[in-house]
């Protein structure tokens, strides 16, 4: 059966080898038997057969056969090579590569499967063919599996293996996965949803008949080639629709789907004429997936007609569409000795997005946050914007100005610093819409804000902008480190020159951390304490991180003058909302674990009060010539006057003073108390806003809030 599948496509000499294979993996796996008590060479075979019904190349087919040997009897690699050559051995290499290690858990276990899977689709596509015909079979045959292991290959089928599948194009084993673990997870609702559609459809046979009947009917009228072909809804879909749109199933059921599939793109467009000639369109609901290709590669007519009192959903493509639909990446081979412009740029799009892939993956800190990056990138609802130049971006849906500058390249991405959205300036936050023309404006020496992971949508804008913080972050630990260390080695009268190499390879040792500069970063970061680690390099004594150092240890070494900190908020340096401390405010600085150094004012409620905590302040003072604005609460009570909060208003700007937030927090018939959030440069500046406002007639009293 499977020679007289692969003699459609193949010459003798490449379906000699395939079978050579499979004699190969048959003696390899003699004795061997799945757990539905079937010969072990069943699965191979029909793994094959997945692949040659999609008319995949021999090796891939070579691939499938011995996709196991590996892993399931101890032939080696090189052996495989020796047999059929370095290509198959390497695919069949990749493939075993795939399969499950022990983890601490069974998510860091997929995510670095995951990994595994992008290193190998980035060598070779075809292992990802395979692995996910592989996969196919799998699903098809869990029945005699336990439930709970039933239960976790469906999971990750759904969550892994079936968006992979949607991605690289391959609809019908994208549909069949989701369909199997639909019905894995949930057999009750599975079962009802398929009654329920088998029962509808013979109710609505004749209504589906007759649409079917007059489109073909106008077909022939025209003289315009095209089969038509009615379009099943599978149960996942079904019930994601019920479940996340809040439709009914009759309001999902009542709409009739339709292909039409002709010989080439200008028949697309005639037969759209002539399906809009019999029914009406619907307004807004055509798209032109042949002149704008979804990001798998897809491409179709789609347009949605109301006639007959229903709904009518038409998808009109040519047979190379239809096999580019169905089996997406995989249609490559079929169609690679012919010049076929589909093909070709669906294999580009794949490798951009493999390549986009093997660039989160150097970025991302482990495999769990790039899982978490990718999976963005295997749900996208796309949308279509164009460049200056006229360029089509395609980009998921919800995706940002942000999303497009990194699309474009990852400089670009870091250096934005503003966007213009049809020739006019748009914030970087708000979601793009199809058809808009975006600009992006950016700046030598600009950096990413970390702001933006609140509101990008892609995999490889989160992944670039993490990457740049925590350099960023890094380079701040390491600042403040050396500020910290310097200082707490000046009560012990060394400086930090003076320590040889061989004693920082000491405390280095002593500490567990992987370098000198690794030791400062955590100082730096709040982690470990600076006089600590200054005591350990002058003194030598290896005291335990957990130890509780005597207050008098603490005061002699940590309180040797104070760090003079500039105003500016950063990564590792901020200022407590409790007190909210500006420039000319006395300030105390107090380590927060990972997180750097928290500054409060000196006289901030929230300060530890014994002698021990307040031993573990650092003396902070500002720097001179700051410029930066600083937030300050004031409190003003007042009498209830028509035009009270303008003048206000107005008293704060002639003082130079910018109002953030303004809200009238109590008040009867004569009296008022108003809020007001003021940014000001300091003390003096506050001072001058104050003055101007209690000389308002109608202010009573003003007052700093401390909280």
């Amino acid at each position: 059966m499977l020679t007289r599948e692969l003699s459609s496509y193949l010459d003798t000499n490449r379906i000699n080898q395939v079978r050579r294979a499979y004699y190969f993996a048959e003696q390899a796996h003699e004795g061997q038997m799945r757990k539905s008590g079937d010969r072990y060479i069943s699965h191979p075979l029909a793994v094959a057969r997945i692949l040659a019904e999609m008319r995949l190349d021999h090796q891939s087919l070579m691939a499938a056969m011995l996709h196991d040997v590996i892993e399931d009897t101890g032939i080696p690699k090189d052996a495989l090579a020796d047999q059929f050559g370095e290509d198959v051995a390497e695919l069949v290499d990749g493939v075993s590569k795939l399969t499950q290690i022990e983890f601490r858990t069974r998510a860091e276990a997929q995510a670095e499967n995951f990994q595994k899977m992008t290193l190998a689709m980035a060598r070779d596509i075809r292992v990802i063919l395979v692995k996910l015909a592989d996969r196919l079979h799998n699903m098809r045959t869990l029945g005699p599996m336990p439930y709970e292991k039933r239960k976790r290959i469906a999971t990750e089928t759904l969550d892994i293996y079936a968006p992979i599948a949607n991605r690289l194009g391959m609809h019908s084993i994208s549909t069949e996965l989701e369909d199997l673990g639909f019905s894995t997870m949930y057999p009750m609702r599975s079962k009802f949803i398929s009654k329920a559609v088998t029962k509808l459809r013979g109710s609505h046979r004749e209504i589906i008949d007759e649409i079917r009947g007059r489109l073909h009917e106008k077909l022939e009228e025209r003289g315009m080639p095209g089969r038509i072909l009615g379009r099943e809804k599978h149960l996942n879909s079904i019930y994601n629709k019920m479940k996340f749109k809040q439709k009914s199933f009759r309001e999902i059921m009542d709409v009739y789907a339709f292909r039409i599939i002709t010989d080439n793109e200008d028949d697309c467009y005639r037969i759209l004429g002539a399906v809009h000639s019999l029914y009406k369109p619907m307004p807004g609901r055509f798209k032109d997936y042949i002149a704008m290709p979804k990001v798998n590669g897809y491409q179709s007519l789609h347009t949605t007609l109301f006639g007959m009192h229903v709904n009518i959903e038409v998808q009109i493509r040519t047979e190379e569409m239809e096999n580019i639909a169905n089996n997406g990446i995989a249609a490559h081979w079929l169609y690679k000795n012919e010049p076929s412009n589909g093909t070709s740029v669906n294999q580009a799009r794949v490798d951009r997005w493999v390549k986009g892939l093997m660039e989160m993956r150097e970025r991302a800190d482990d495999s769990l946050e790039f899982i978490e990056s990718v999976k963005e990138d295997l749900f996208p609802d796309e949308i279509y914007v164009f460049t200056p130049r006229g360029k089509i971006m395609e980009l998921p849906g919800g995706a940002t100005p942000v999303d497009f500058a990194y699309a474009i390249h990852t400089d670009i991405g870091n250096a934005t610093v503003a966007c213009r959205i049809n020739r006019n300036l748009g914030s970087l936050s708000q979601p793009l819409q199809s058809g808009q023309t975006v600009e992006i404006i950016t700046a030598p020496g600009a950096r990413p804000n970390s702001a933006w992971l609140n509101f990008v949508v892609t995999g490889k804008a989160r992944g670039s902008i993490r990457h740049v913080v925590k350099s960023d972050k890094h380079a701040e630990s390491l600042e403040l480190g050396h500020t910290l260390l310097k200082r707490s080695l000046k009560g012990f009268n060394t400086r930090l020159g003076d320590i040889t190499e061989a004693q920082k390879q000491r405390v280095v040792a002593h500490n567990q951390v992987n370098s000198f500069e690794d030791l400062i970063s955590e100082i730096g970061l709040g982690n470990r304490m600076a006089f600590l680690v200054a005591r350990q390099l002058v003194v030598g004594a290896p005291e335990a991180e957990g130890d509780a150092p005597a207050a008098s240890a603490i005061e002699e070494s940590g309180r040797q003058g104070p760090v003079t900190i500039c105003g500016s908020d950063g990564l590792l340096l901020k200022f407590a909302s409790c007190c909210k401390p500006i420039p000319g405010d006395p300030i105390v600085g107090i380590m927060d674990s990972g997180n750097g150094m928290l500054i409060h004012s000196d006289t901030c409620s929230h300060l530890p009060d014994d002698e021990q905590g307040r031993a573990m302040l650092t003396d902070l003072k500002w720097a001179k010539d700051i410029t930066d604005q600083f937030s300050v609460e004031l409190r003003v009570e007042m009498e209830r006057q028509r035009g009270i909060i303008a003048e206000m208003a107005n008293a704060v700007a002639m003082a130079d003073g910018n109002i953030e937030r303004i809200n009238v927090e109590d008040q009867n018939a004569r009296f008022g108390v108003v809020s007001l959030v003021v940014h000001v440069t300091g003390r003096h500046h506050l001072a001058r806003v104050m003055r101007r406002v209690r000389n308002i007639r109608a202010v009573t009293h003003i007052s700093r809030v401390r909280y």
